[in-house]
């Protein structure tokens, strides 16, 4: 007969039980660098089932390693579990490491991709799953690095010899092409659809929603004090009942934007790193806390800064 705290840790939500492990685990690695013992010792019968389940769900196919995320296959047929690291990349393709950088990004990212979600922008993103971890649909992405740009500033300010911080009389969008080999080289959009990267239909949705991401960003960063200079925004395709959609994929966070503050023009973003300025994991929090996300405490007890005109 099964005890009472069987019944309850049997029909305990999946990926409740697979927050607990991982963050045992980091605890774990913090103690003796190294990964959780494989059958650790349990004073409570109901914690060997935790780890017997977890164990199993925590066995998951690694679909693609990207910079700054790994992608798995997800619980259901149609969805990735996307992991968010500490790893990041470097203007000169070094390698560096922000601690915690994947935990924030992934509350951030959660928060804005939910903003977006909620105003009719067709997003990826269905929940988050633990610190590290959130749901997604699987897309087909489009191999398109979009940018939007507000304000001059990085290869914008190089190329044409403008100085950085200049606003812009409106806001630009740019086309690259995804690929670490090539290092992104900037293209048209008669280059997409030449090569048959996207059609005109898809790249007219594209830039449609670009601008509505940027505008609708750029609003809520300036109710808590933060100017959006520039964010970068991947795009994805995604059968439903036998019509296409287009839809925002990846992420939007400190690695994707580049955040100001409105009244010193401090840097908040991987720029920080980049340019060797330091205080590069504050600098992330900051934007988090100005959102209102900070706190581990679920992504629904911060209502967050309204949205300014």
């Amino acid at each position: 007969m099964k005890s009472p705290m069987s019944r309850l840790i049997s029909a305990a939500d999946e990926s409740f039980l697979h927050s607990v492990v991982l963050h045992l685990d980091t605890c774990y690695m913090k103690i003796d660098n190294a990964r959780a013992p494989t059958n650790p010792p349990y004073k409570y019968p109901w914690a060997e089932q935790i780890h017997d389940k977890t164990h199993l769900m925590t066995r998951r196919r690694q679909i693609f390693e990207g910079r700054a995320k790994v992608l798995f296959e997800g619980p259901e047929p149609g969805t990735l579990v996307q992991h968010f690291k500490d790893d990041t990349s470097l203007r000169n393709r070094a390698r560096g490491v922000i601690t915690g950088k994947g935990v924030i990004n992934n509350r951030i990212s959660e928060y804005l991709m939910s903003k977006l979600g909620d105003i009719g922008v067709p997003t990826h993103f269905l929940r988050r799953l633990n610190m590290r971890e959130q749901l997604i649909r699987e897309v087909e992405i489009i191999p398109i690095e979009v940018v939007v740009r507000n304000v001059v500033a990085g290869s914008l300010a190089s190329r044409f010899g403008m100085k950085e911080g200049t606003p812009l009389p409106r806001s630009i969008v740019e086309f690259y092409y995804k690929s670490q080999e090539l290092d992104a080289p900037l293209i048209t959009e008669e280059h997409i659809t030449a090569f048959g990267w996207a059609i005109p239909p898809e790249m007219d949705e594209i830039m449609s929603l670009s601008l509505r991401v940027n505008d609708f960003l750029s609003g809520l960063f300036l109710g808590v004090g933060i100017r959006l200079v520039d964010v970068r925004l991947e795009f994805g395709r995604l059968w439903e009942n036998d019509q296409l959609r287009i839809m925002l994929a990846d992420e939007i966070s400190p690695d994707s934007c580049r955040l100001w503050d409105m009244t010193s023009n401090e840097i908040l973003d991987k720029d920080r790193l980049d340019q060797g300025l330091g205080n590069v994991e504050e600098a992330y929090q900051e934007v988090a806390r100005r959102l209102g996300i900070l706190p581990e405490s679920g992504p629904t007890d911060h209502k967050g800064p309204a949205v300014m005109q």
